[in-house]
């Protein structure tokens, strides 16, 4: 994979990791457990594609 597309695709997982983080603090604030749990596997799926790209 070219480095080009590598950067391209990690500052795409970055922007999705910031914004899951943010919903996952809303969620936290709102007291909405279960949904805090799922937005933390999405944001833990979007880690790992990072580490991948990386």
């Amino acid at each position: 994979m070219n480095t080009l597309l590598r950067q391209s695709q990690s500052d795409v997982l970055n922007r999705l990791y910031e914004m899951k983080c943010k919903q996952i603090e809303h969620a936290l604030q709102q007291g909405q457990s279960l949904r805090c749990q799922v937005l933390e596997a999405e944001a833990e799926a979007i880690s790992n594609a990072l580490k991948a790209v990386r």
